[in-house]
C-alpha cells in the first residue's frame, strides 16, 4: 500500500481543526446562563451601571467568537515554517495521483502503512499561535472602554457602582460567572436592605418615641385660645395688697385692698396682614383701712394691611376708662370720689416707600369726657366744660442710611376743640398745636429695636389772656437685649396737659420709665422699673417731681398658674401746698393663665 502524500494528510488535519474550533464557538454561544444568575434577587430596580455592564459583557462574547472563528480559519490556511512537498503535475490541468502502491484510491479511513522511515509519521511542527497578544489587546481595548463607561455613569448617577466588567477575555467558567454575577447585581433597595444581615457595629435609627424633642424657647408661655382666626390669651391676677397711701393723696390713709387685674391679647393669625387686640381691666376694693373702691380699664386695636406699590396703611382705635387720680392737677378737693375720665381715640397712617426714602402720614383723632363728681354731701358736680376732642396730622419723613438706621423728621399739626365755647370761669380754653420733630429708628433685631426723638411743640390758646404752652419734647421707646432672658426697656413722652383752673394754661407732662426683665429660671421671672415724671405748670410757678420703683417676682407652678409679688414706692415732692405724698405698698396674689 503506497503511502498517503504528506501534503495531502496536513491538509485534513487543519480542516479537522478548524471544524473543531467553529463547532466550540458555536456552543460558547448556547452555553446557558449559569444557576446562580437565574437565582439573583430580581427585587428591587437594576440601576444603569449594571445594564451597561450586561450590555457590554454580551458584545465582548460576540467580538470574542468572532475573533476565535477568523483566528482559527487564519492559523488552518498557515504554512508551517519547514517547506512542505508541493505536488508538481506532469502536465497543466492533470488530476494529481491519490492511488496507493497497489492502484486502489487512497481513503482518509485508510490506516498508514508501517515504514522504517518515522519521519512522514510524525505530523509537520506547527508554529505556535499568537492568540495571548491578540486577545490582551482586545481586553485592553474593553477595559478601555469599561473605564470610560464608569467615569460617565458616576457623572450621572453619584454613586459608586460594584459593577465592574471582566478585563480578562477567557473561556474559564470562572470569569464568565463573575461577568454574569456584576451585569444581574441589583440597585440596593429598601426591600433588599433589610434582608442583609445587620452590621452589629453599625448604629441604629432610634423610634420617634426615642428621639429628643427640640426644647421650648419658653415652656412656661401662654398657649393661648383659638377662637376663629384669631388666637387669644388671657391672664387673671388675684392678690392682696397693703398699702400705706391706698389712694396716693396728701392726706391719704393705709388700708388692705383686694385688687383683680384681668389682661389678654388677642392676635390673627392672617396670610398677609395682621390685628392685634389688647385689653386690661383692674378692680380695687377695700377689705380694711381707708375706703377705696374703683375700677379702670382700656382696650385698643391695631390693623396693618398691606397695599400695592410699598403702600401699608395702619388704623388703630382705642377706649379707656380712668378715673381721675387723687395727686391730679385738677383733683377735686372734698369729694366722696373723683370724675371719671373716659377716652375715645383712632388714627389712620399710610406709609409709603420710594427707593430709600419713608413717608408716612398719619390723622388722629382724641376725644374726651369726663363724668360727674360726687361731694361729699351727696351733690353731684359737672364736668362737661373739661370735654374736648383733639385733632392731629403729622407727616414723617425718613432716609435708610441702612435696614437698621433710619432717621427721621416730624411735623405736626392740630387743633383742640372744647365743647363748650367757655368754661365755667369764663375762658375760651380751644387752642392750635404746632410741632416739630428729628429722631432715628433703629432696627437690629433683638439686641436693640425702636426709636428716640427730640423737638419742640406748642399750644396756642384762643383766648389771649392765657398763655401759650409750649416747650422742648423728648420721646422714646428702645428695647435692648444684651444677652438671652434679659431685656431693658426705655421709654419717654411728653404730653401736654389741658385745666380749667383758673388763670392757668396747663402744663407739660415729661415721663421716663427704665424696665428690666430677667428670666431667671424658666419657671422663675423677675421685673424691676424706675420711674421719673416731671411736671412743669405754665401761668404759675411751679412743677412736680414724681420718683417711683417697683420689683416683682414671678414664680409658675406650671403652665397655668403662678405665684406673684410686687413691692413699689412713689414718692411726689412739689413747690405748690397740699401735693407731696409718700406711698408704699407690697402685693402677694396668685396668676392663671390660658
Amino acid at each position: 500500500m503506497s503511502r498517503a502524500q504528506p501534503g495531502t494528510r496536513r491538509g485534513l488535519r487543519d480542516t479537522t481543526v478548524s471544524t473543531l474550533l467553529l463547532a466550540a464557538s458555536v456552543l460558547a454561544l448556547l452555553r446557558p446562563i449559569p444557576l446562580h444568575a437565574q437565582e439573583t434577587e430580581l427585587r428591587g430596580e437594576v440601576s444603569e451601571s449594571a445594564i451597561l455592564a450586561d450590555q457590554q459583557r454580551k458584545a465582548r462574547q460576540l467580538s470574542m467568537a468572532s475573533s476565535q472563528d477568523q483566528q482559527a480559519q487564519a492559523n488552518a490556511a498557515a504554512t508551517d515554517d519547514a517547506p512542505a512537498d508541493t505536488y508538481q503535475p506532469a502536465s497543466p490541468g492533470a488530476v494529481p495521483d491519490d492511488t496507493n502502491a497497489t492502484g486502489a484510491a487512497n481513503s482518509i479511513f485508510d490506516q498508514p502503512a508501517a515504514t522504517d522511515d518515522t519521519s512522514t509519521d510524525e505530523a509537520a511542527p506547527v508554529k505556535p499561535r499568537r492568540l495571548s497578544t491578540a486577545r490582551q489587546r482586545a481586553a485592553d481595548q474593553d477595559k478601555t472602554k469599561d473605564d470610560k463607561a464608569k467615569a460617565a455613569d458616576k457623572k450621572k448617577t453619584k454613586k459608586t457602582t460594584d459593577a465592574t466588567a471582566s478585563t480578562a477575555a477567557t473561556d474559564d467558567n470562572e470569569t464568565t460567572d463573575a461577568e454574569q454575577d456584576t451585569a444581574n447585581r441589583r440597585a440596593l433597595t429598601v426591600d433588599s436592605a433589610d434582608r442583609q444581615k445587620l452590621d452589629p457595629g453599625a448604629e441604629r435609627t432610634g423610634s420617634i418615641e426615642g428621639q429628643d424633642k427640640k426644647p421650648e424657647d419658653d415652656p412656661f408661655a401662654a398657649t393661648g385660645i383659638k377662637v376663629g382666626s384669631f388666637l387669644i390669651r388671657p391672664t387673671l391676677e388675684q392678690g392682696l395688697t397693703s398699702s400705706s397711701n391706698a389712694d396716693s393723696s396728701s392726706g391719704g390713709a393705709p388700708a388692705l385692698l383686694s385688687e383683680t387685674a384681668l389682661r389678654f391679647s388677642a392676635a390673627s393669625d392672617w396670610h398677609e396682614n395682621s390685628a392685634l387686640i389688647n385689653g386690661y381691666g383692674s378692680f380695687r376694693k377695700t377689705v380694711s383701712g381707708d375706703e377705696v373702691s374703683d375700677a379702670q380699664g382700656r382696650i385698643e386695636g391695631t390693623l396693618n394691611v398691606d397695599l400695592d406699590n410699598e403702600l401699608r396703611t395702619i388704623a388703630k382705635l382705642g377706649y379707656e376708662a380712668v378715673p381721675e387720680s387723687a395727686s391730679s392737677p385738677d383733683a377735686i378737693a372734698g369729694v366722696s370720689s373723683q370724675p371719671l375720665r373716659q377716652t375715645v381715640n383712632g388714627s389712620l397712617g399710610i406709609e409709603k416707600d420710594v427707593g430709600k426714602m419713608r413717608y408716612t402720614l398719619t390723622g388722629a383723632v382724641t376725644h374726651d369726657f369726663y363724668g360727674d363728681a360726687k361731694l361729699s354731701d351727696g351733690t353731684s358736680l359737672s364736668q362737661k366744660d373739661r370735654d374736648s376732642t383733639l385733632y392731629t396730622a403729622t407727616l414723617r419723613t425718613g432716609y435708610e442710611i441702612s435696614p437698621a438706621l433710619v432717621p427721621f423728621t416730624e411735623v405736626e399739626v392740630g387743633r383742640r376743640d372744647y365743647d363748650l365755647r367757655s368754661d365755667s370761669n369764663g375762658f375760651e380754653r380751644s387752642s392750635t398745636r404746632l410741632g416739630a420733630r428729628a429722631g432715628l429708628e433703629l432696627d437690629m433685631g433683638d439686641k436693640l429695636s425702636g426709636e428716640f426723638s427730640a423737638g419742640w411743640l406748642r399750644e396756642a390758646i384762643d383766648d389771649n389772656s392765657l398763655e401759650a404752652i409750649s416747650g422742648p419734647t423728648v420721646d422714646a421707646d428702645l428695647k435692648w437685649s444684651p444677652e438671652r432672658g434679659t431685656t431693658i426697656g426705655l421709654t419717654g413722652q411728653t404730653t401736654i396737659e389741658d385745666t380749667t383752673t383758673a388763670a392757668q394754661s396747663g402744663d407739660i407732662l415729661y415721663s421716663g420709665r427704665l424696665t428690666g426683665e430677667r428670666q431667671i429660671r424658666a419657671n422663675l421671672t423677675a421685673n424691676a422699673a424706675l420711674g421719673v415724671d416731671w411736671r412743669d405748670y405754665v401761668g404759675i410757678d411751679g412743677h412736680d417731681l414724681v420718683l417711683s420703683a417697683e420689683s416683682s417676682l414671678t414664680w409658675w407652678l406650671n403652665r397655668y398658674a403662678g405665684l406673684t409679688t410686687r413691692v413699689r414706692t412713689e414718692k411726689l415732692t412739689s413747690n405748690l401746698p397740699g401735693r407731696d405724698y409718700t406711698a408704699n405698698s407690697i402685693f402677694l396674689g396668685v396668676k392663671v393663665q390660658r
